[in-house]
C-alpha cells in the first residue's frame, strides 16, 4: 500500500511538472506614416523650424517669388504646415529679413497665418496677400 501511495504521489508531482504551458507569441509592429514627399524646404527653413521645436524635417508643399519676398510653406513629417519668408534676397537673418510661423491652416493652393502682431498672411500660387494688423493690406504678385 505504501508502494502504491508512493507511485500515485509521484505521477501527480510528474503531472503538474511537466505539463506544457500554452504561451501565445505576440509580435508587436510600429505603425509609422510614410515621410512626406516633395523636395525639401530651404536649409534657413529647416534651421528656424529646429530652433522652433519643430520636428522635421519640412517638405515644401508651396513656394511663392515676388519682386519683394520669397514665401515657403512646409510641412512636418506629422503633415502641421509652416510658413517662412523672407525680404532679404539670399541673406535670410530670422527675425529681421525672415519670419517663420507656425500654426498655417489650408489646403491646395490657398494657406493662412497670423502672427503674433496681428497681421495675416494669405499665400497662393498667383500672390502673397498680407493684411497689416491695423487693417491695411499689401498684394504682392508672383513672379511668371
Amino acid at each position: 500500500m505504501s508502494v502504491g501511495l508512493l507511485l500515485g504521489s509521484q505521477r501527480d508531482r510528474t503531472s503538474t511538472t511537466t505539463t506544457p504551458t500554452d504561451t501565445p507569441t505576440v509580435t508587436v509592429t510600429e505603425e509609422t506614416s510614410p515621410p512626406p514627399s516633395g523636395p525639401l524646404c530651404r536649409d534657413e527653413t529647416q534651421a528656424a523650424a529646429q530652433g522652433a521645436g519643430v520636428p522635421g524635417p519640412l517638405t515644401r508643399v508651396l513656394r511663392l517669388r515676388t519682386k519683394t519676398s520669397e514665401v515657403y510653406i512646409c510641412r512636418d513629417p506629422a503633415g502641421a504646415l509652416y510658413y517662412h519668408a523672407n525680404t532679404g534676397g539670399n541673406t535670410w537673418i530670422e527675425g529681421k529679413s525672415a519670419l517663420f510661423l507656425t500654426g498655417v491652416t489650408g489646403e491646395g493652393d490657398h494657406y493662412e497665418v497670423t502672427a503674433t502682431d496681428g497681421t495675416t498672411f494669405s499665400v497662393t500660387r498667383e500672390r502673397l496677400l498680407i493684411v497689416h494688423d491695423d487693417g491695411t493690406k499689401e498684394t504682392q504678385k508672383a513672379l511668371r
